[in-house]
């Protein structure tokens, strides 16, 4: 019967149904996370904060169940073999649509510990959803303007304070750390503006994956590796939730992360910096030609992990001060 809805009708009852979610779970929530902020244990902290993730991953769940009962979505995911809620995974992912977080949570949620994305810092101004990354542990970041940073070169190092200081609470509980490395959403504009030499993908950033190897090298051994499409056309989330997406391909594929690139200093040491800017260049061509793959239905290449790097490239000027952290979610 909810099948024969109308889309609009569909997307105000999705909508609802995650509102009441929402304020179901909120309290329950706030009310661990300030008694984990009033009992500086770290045994609590550590207790509180399994908590929380349990409450995100239920919220999560009941969000999936939305999209699985009342959507008429095909889904094809791929790759979900061999994942584990026991370890620390790098999630790096391309970025299409503002559907791809909760997408990439109906693929992944209780497959893997709970994804943790860096957020701009307006963002925590976002009705109960602020409150709830922030009591989840999800970093704030603020961007600054190259004006800005040319005036006050100090500035420049901010984010990987902010990396760090996140990072260090994600030493304690596996956690996903998830990362678009395009930084924005992908659209024919953008790839113009920056000449992308990518068919389907913006320039990928590597800063931002980069110093979170270099705070979490010893927990992080895997890189997840996703690549969305939408086949049918990359519609917005209000389009998700009226089920105007007949069909979403999620590819995932876990990727070694090269012991070289553990625990290193991406800003201070240029030989690192370009031998991880090739892996993640040589990560993308490979991402484009498993879209191109995908739209043209032609058979589509194995999953073999790009090797590291066995030479320095040239560190241009460009490439050295891609020191900006591509994780944060776009507007």
């Amino acid at each position: 019967m909810l099948s024969n809805l109308a889309p609009s009708l569909k997307g105000v009852l999705a909508l609802l149904l995650v509102i009441v979610s929402t304020l179901f779970w909120f309290p329950v929530l706030l009310v661990v996370a300030i008694f984990k902020l009033a009992v500086p244990l770290t045994g609590s902290r550590r207790i509180c904060t399994i908590i929380l993730m349990k409450i995100a991953e239920i919220w999560i769940g009941i969000n999936n169940g939305i999209l699985r009962n009342l959507l008429s979505i095909k889904w094809d995911i791929r790759g979900l073999e061999g994942l584990r809620k026991d370890e620390w995974y790098l999630v790096g992912c391309n970025h299409q649509s503002w559907s791809d977080i909760p997408v990439t949570q109906f693929a992944l949620n209780g497959r893997i510990p709970l994804l943790k994305f860096f957020l701009k810092r307006e963002l925590i101004w976002v009705p109960f959803l602020g409150i709830a990354w922030w009591a989840l542990d999800f970093p704030f970041m603020k961007r600054h303007s190259q004006a800005k940073i040319a005036r006050n070169p100090a500035l420049r190092g901010k984010d990987l304070e902010t990396t760090r200081r996140a990072c260090e609470k994600f030493r304690y509980t596996p956690v996903s750390v998830f990362n678009f490395l395009e930084g924005t959403r992908f659209t024919r504009a953008k790839q113009q503006a920056q000449n992308s030499p990518y068919r389907h993908l913006l320039r990928p950033k590597a800063g931002g994956t980069a110093f979170v190897l270099g705070t979490m090298g010893e927990q992080l051994k895997t890189m997840l590796d996703i690549t969305l499409v939408y086949p049918d056309g990359r519609d917005g989330l209000w389009d998700l939730l009226c089920g105007r997406i007949p069909r979403i391909i999620v590819d995932i594929r876990p990727l070694p992360i090269p012991a070289a690139f553990r625990n290193r200093d991406y800003q201070a040491d240029p030989e690192f910096r370009a031998f991880y800017q090739q892996w993640v260049v040589d990560l993308w061509t490979a991402k484009d030609q498993l879209i191109e793959s995908i739209l043209s239905g032609q058979p589509q290449p194995s999953a073999i992990a790009p090797p590291a790097p066995s030479e320095p490239l040239q560190v241009t000027e460009r490439a050295g001060a891609d020191n900006s952290l591509s994780a944060r979610t776009d507007a």
